[in-house]
């Protein structure tokens, strides 16, 4: 039977829990998420904060299998190993988990311990997301991180023999990088790698360092557009050679080493999300809603603990439910579903408008599922407006 997509829609993305560390031990110069530096953190008053919106979000989602959960940050890896068991714990109690639940912690090489991640495993912790960013110092300290490569290959090395899944993450089109640089550099990380890599090209957002030297014209040697168009093509070919399907615009992976996490998200399910700045998107009573918490950490604990509480809330209107999974799920490989998209948004996406994408290469349409190609992904915000027009 066809699922009601009027009730019931988030069902076909799944629920996850995301829970947001904010602290590092420096503020990366490209960074633009919600990450502080701080001297010292009461993680006793943070656990107890935790728990208290756990059980909180718990309520509002009686009944609810949790098929993932996700520390992201920040650098959660800061977090004592304790403190996670706690959290995990608290989790338990509020939902039933699937059988296969996903528990990833995103780390940093140089925060990396062979103690603590035991302690992690232990609690409950299956899959890690490694920062490594670059596999040469020198771009190492131009992005502004303090682990060197040295310290990032003990820090895979000790993560694949701790969980049963691991992943890290590499920023390329930097500055005065070649595009043979480039491949040389992801071929090392593929012959290190163990089933999922995530590959970012570096953007220049506003609020961050990078952002600000740009803007004074002192960000020099970053690669003209087509360079970068060049190295997203070889990063397609060569890690598809090595057995990884491009599932996501910058996510890569072996057979069934996909990030079920974010797959919630590019396909539109619900997550709560807990701690600073946590976005999230429940369905409640049959009615689909965005909520923020409060970015600040100060802040965000005293909301937590007083009656005024740290999320805000607000329902998402028929219109950006579809635009958003129209956003998210073109980034999959596998797309979306247009009999869905006019569930959603309650208009379907004109054929007109995917025919003009198909017949210029941008677009595929099967029945009624809608993939970029290749080039589509090159170009995917130009793509997206031509459908939304």
């Amino acid at each position: 039977m066809k699922p009601s997509f009027a009730t019931e829609d988030w069902q076909l993305g799944g629920f996850g829990l995301y829970l947001h560390w904010p602290f590092c031990q420096s503020k990366c110069p490209y960074c633009d998420f919600n990450s502080h530096v701080a001297a010292k953190v009461d993680q006793g008053r943070w656990e107890t904060a935790f728990l208290a919106e756990i059980e909180r979000v718990g309520a509002q989602t009686k009944g609810r299998v949790l098929q993932t959960i996700f520390f992201g940050g920040g650098t959660p890896s800061l977090m004592a190993p304790e403190l996670v068991s706690a959290i995990l714990g608290k989790v338990r109690e509020t939902w039933t988990l699937a059988n296969d639940v996903e528990i990833t912690m995103e780390a940093n090489p140089g925060s990396v311990e062979v103690g603590r991640f035991n302690g992690y495993r232990n609690a409950g912790v299956n899959r890690v997301s490694i920062g490594v960013q670059a596999l040469n110092d020198v771009d190492l300290k131009a992005l502004g991180r303090l682990h060197s490569v040295e310290d990032a290959k003990a820090a895979i090395k000790i993560a694949q023999k701790t969980f049963d899944r691991v992943s890290f993450d590499l920023i390329y089109a930097r500055q005065k990088q070649s595009l043979q640089a480039w491949t040389m550099e992801l071929r090392e990380a593929l012959a290190m790698a163990s089933g999922h890599l995530s590959l970012y090209q570096l953007t220049i957002e506003d609020g961050t360092a990078f952002g600000d030297r740009f803007r004074r014209g002192l960000l020099r040697g970053l690669p003209s557009e087509d360079l970068g168009a060049d190295m997203y093509l070889a990063t397609q070919e060569l890690t598809a050679a090595a057995g990884y399907r491009s599932y996501e615009v910058s996510n890569y992976a072996q057979k069934e080493q996909e990030s079920r996490h974010n797959c919630i998200y590019w396909n539109a399910g619900d997550y709560a999300g807990i701690g600073p700045g946590a976005h999230g998107r429940l369905t409640l009573d049959g009615t689909r809603y965005a909520t923020e918490a409060i970015a600040n950490p100060a802040a965000w604990l005293a909301g937590v603990e007083g009656e005024a509480g740290a999320e805000s809330r607000h329902t998402v209107p028929n219109h950006e439910q579809g635009l958003e999974y129209l956003i998210m799920g073109l980034r999959r490989d596998a797309g979306i579903d247009l009999d869905r998209f006019a569930s959603l948004s309650g208009n379907p996406v004109s054929l007109r408008k995917i025919n003009d994408l198909v017949d210029i290469g941008m677009v595929e349409k099967s029945e009624s599922r809608l993939t970029a190609t290749a080039q589509g992904r090159l170009v995917l915000n130009a793509v997206i407006e031509g459908l939304m027009e």
